[in-house]
């Protein structure tokens, strides 16, 4: 940053600080109303507007795909014409893989399939029973829904609007900005400022709860493989450590800290895929994922907007609906920082390397992974078991143990787990603080070390009382406050997101008359806050 002023942006940092003591304190002092406040907002959330979640995401893969196969919208370049890509592709695409899928892909890879073929799904049971062929299918296909190319374009979408308002529009580098087709000046006034307020609750809520399927599953991992019973201690000691971490790698900047995480552990994902396609059972990887696919293709609409409306059943809630929470938590901050490393690229290559390769990573990872796990459990493997008895989070490690070399393979787990969870608060503490702060060159400066500390300290307190406190309510499992924790947090933007997707349409649509307005004139943001695209800021 050099000399470069750098000052708190008071209205989002005092206020989300206020926001997240007050939570800590309450989930402390009063874990019980914690938990039933969670859940009143869950229910409210997706027993009311369970429709909007289902049709939001239909709409963003249909964006997505407009995007990559016109020619005039595809061909526009972030940053403009004469913008050149600040890193490899390689480098881009392993950070946009590992930025997005945090510690889920690796947490649910086994669980998720498991649980849909054992348990079966409610309003398929009928014609696709658990145990079954057609169970299997359905399992596995529910996967390639939760995990592929539908979850990407939460991502995609916004870091097209947010990349084309700030980088080619020139408008300040805040999630806010890409409202400008709808809202006008009023994007960089009051209502972007609570907008902006709005997107850091929700990622910080989200990235804790990220946080606490990581914690939960190394706590797991750790507990089999040493014999220690997971808790609160041990929680903390993990946090801790992950903390340390990110905050040391967030400190070296993307170029450095996110760029060597993430290549790390894009290979270690790739090296376990191969290992559990050669020494598993590999006819049956192939047949199923491929069946699966299939059965995904020609469902894919009536699997994206099942919500049991006949018998009100909670499947949806608990699954898709967390999902798209998940992911609308996530999406506003994670398109500000996936935009911030795709300068010089073409919107055609945004969407080849944020929605159409990653979700095709996803759907690869659960058809291998899935599809094995399947076959042991067929096979008395015990992994149903295994999550009855010591919880969801035990799943990927039973499931090693019909594999060789089980226990390096646990251990490889964990640190793949581990570097999972480093990855994204890393990439997510920096984008957070970003938004803390006024500076001439938000989009590239980098954000002051004791505000990514804040942050990093504060999303991992909110971590921690939210397994504390299902620990001492009882009531809901540690998995189930965290799902309650993403959907908590995600649902004050589910309209930020709605119209995120009509603004994008809107400014893609009109970009000649967007691209040449002066914003300097129409805005009422300082002059100052207007960010110039730095084409020395090679990562």
């Amino acid at each position: 940053m050099g000399n470069e002023k750098v000052t708190i942006r008071k209205p989002v940092f005092i206020t989300m600080a206020i926001l997240y003591v007050a939570i800590i304190v309450l989930g402390l002092a009063a874990p019980e109303w914690f938990a039933t406040g969670e859940e009143s907002i869950v229910n409210f959330a997706c027993l009311n507007f369970g429709s909007l979640y289902d049709l939001l995401t239909l709409g963003l893969v249909f964006f997505c795909v407009w995007v990559m196969f016109s020619k005039k919208v595809g061909d526009i370049r972030i940053g403009g014409k004469d913008a050149k890509p600040i890193m490899s592709k390689w480098n881009w695409f392993v950070i946009s893989l590992c930025g997005g899928i945090a510690t889920g892909i690796v947490f649910w890879s086994i669980a998720e399939p498991i649980t849909h073929f054992t348990e079966g799904i409610p309003g398929f049971a009928n014609l696709y029973a658990p145990g079954t062929e057609q169970g299997a299918m359905l399992a596995l296909a529910t996967t390639y829904l939760h995990w592929g190319i539908s979850e990407y374009a939460y991502y995609c979408v916004a870091g097209i609007a947010i990349g084309i308002a700030v980088y080619n529009m020139k408008l300040p580098y805040r999630v806010s900005a890409c409202l400008y087709p709808i809202l006008g000046k009023k994007a960089m006034g009051v209502i972007g400022t609570i907008v902006d307020i709005l997107c850091v609750f929700g990622l910080a809520g989200g990235v804790s709860a990220s946080l606490c399927e990581g914690a939960l599953q190394l706590g797991a991992g750790i507990g089999i493989l040493t014999g220690l019973t997971p808790g609160n201690v041990m929680w903390i000691i993990i946090l801790v450590a992950t903390v340390i971490t990110f905050i040391i790698s967030s400190y070296t900047g993307i170029g450095k800290g996110v760029r060597f995480l993430s290549d790390k552990n894009a290979k270690l994902y790739m090296g376990l895929m191969v290992f559990v396609i050669l020494f598993g059972p590999t006819s049956f990887i192939l047949n199923n994922a491929t069946q699966a696919l299939g059965f995904h293709a020609e469902h894919f609409f009536t699997q994206s907007t099942y919500l049991s409306g006949y018998d009100q059943d909670m499947w949806p809630t608990w699954w898709t609906i967390n999902y798209w929470s998940w992911m609308i938590a996530y999406a506003p901050l994670m398109g500000i920082f996936l935009a911030k490393v795709a300068r010089g690229r073409t919107l055609r290559e945004f969407t080849i390397y944020n929605f159409l390769l990653p979700g095709g990573f996803g759907i690869l990872w659960f058809g291998i992974f899935g599809s094995s796990a399947i076959f042991y459990e067929i096979n008395g493997g015990g992994i149903y078991q295994s999550m009855q008895d010591l919880g969801t989070e035990s799943a990927v490690f039973a499931f090693f143990k019909n594999m060789p070399l089980s226990s390096i393979l646990s251990v490889i787990f964990l640190f793949t787990a581990f570097l999972s969870i480093v990855t994204l608060c890393d990439s997510m503490t920096t984008t957070i603080s970003s938004l803390s702060i006024n500076s001439k060159n938000a989009a590239t400066a980098e954000p002051p070390a004791k505000i990514k500390i804040f942050w990093g300290v504060t999303v991992s307190l909110v971590c921690f009382v939210n397994l504390a406190t299902a620990s001492s309510v009882g009531n809901v499992s540690g998995i189930d406050a965290t799902k309650q924790l993403a959907i908590t947090a995600a649902f004050p933007l589910l309209i930020v997101m709605i119209l995120m997707l009509i603004s994008g349409v809107m400014m893609l649509r009109n970009y000649e008359k967007y691209d040449t307005v002066d914003h300097t004139e129409t805005s009422v943001v300082d002059k100052d806050l207007i960010c110039d695209f730095d084409e020395d800021a090679v990562i």
